[in-house]
């Protein structure tokens, strides 16, 4: 397995990368609300990327056809905008979007509310939030990969939610998906040794039924097999000598 170390020099232009990406975020969270449909979001979503002078780095990758992914209630990753999907209220929303700056990539998940929703369904979409938040407290220069995934399963899990297995975060630099993989769920051994300089993706997608997961006749849309709500949350992180540092959160923007 070969994981890159960034350079100072990469480190910087993966934190304009970030923040570039985190107010994109903070822009699309501002227009979601029912009677909006996906494809709006996504245009949205690729004007403000390109108003940087960057790449959306999801439009065209291994073919997926747009800037934003856009996935509604039992909808995992990767839902493609469609003009005729509409967001209605008490539907949740997850929108997967990645920035190129200047060669080097940033990836970041948010899941929203569209109008009022559930109790359980705002607790679903808290808990994935901080379960991540939870598994970065282990993303530190010589504890192991798993330490990682081990917490966000145990906290998702104490919760009454599940973790799916068959997606996963991953390293990410000049490419958006490098070495290592990262699972959501504690797998046997220990993981490599964090160093500081690795640079990853970390993105918990919890559903609220069973993990189990399936692909829609598009090959993209991943949905939950018991059709229950799925929530999504990511950022791109920097390893360190103390503690990770989040490249596309800010907390002003939060």
């Amino acid at each position: 397995m070969s994981v890159t170390i960034k350079s100072e020099h990469e480190i910087e232009l993966m934190r304009e990368a970030g923040r570039i990406l985190a107010i994109v975020h903070d822009e699309l969270a501002k227009i979601i609300r029912p009677g909006i449909s996906t494809m709006d979001i996504n245009r949205k979503g690729e004007e403000i990327i390109r108003s940087y002078d960057c790449i959306p780095s999801f439009l065209g990758y291994n073919g997926y056809p747009a800037s934003v992914c856009v996935s509604i209630n039992d909808e995992v990753v990767h839902g493609i905008p469609n003009k005729k999907r509409i967001l209605q209220e008490g539907d949740i929303v997850s929108l997967d979007s990645g920035v190129i700056y200047k060669g080097y990539q940033s990836d970041a998940a948010r899941t929203h509310a569209v109008g009022e929703i559930s109790e359980e369904d705002r607790r679903l979409i808290d808990i994935t939030k901080q379960s991540f938040f939870e598994g970065i407290k282990f993303a530190k220069e010589g504890n192991h990969l798993y330490d990682i995934s081990k917490a966000i399963q145990n906290f998702v899990e104490a919760n009454g939610f599940s973790v799916v297995r068959d997606l996963v975060g991953h390293g990410i630099g000049k490419e958006m998906h490098e070495e290592p993989q990262i699972p959501n769920f504690k797998p046997i051994g220990r993981g490599m040794k964090l160093r500081a300089g690795m640079t990853f993706a970390i993105e918990p997608m919890v559903n609220a039924g069973v993990y189990d997961v399936w692909m829609l006749d598009d090959d993209w849309t991943v949905v939950t097999k018991d059709s229950k709500k799925s929530a999504h949350y990511e950022n791109t992180i920097l390893i360190t000598e103390g503690e990770p540092e989040i490249l596309s959160y800010r907390e002003d923007l939060a």
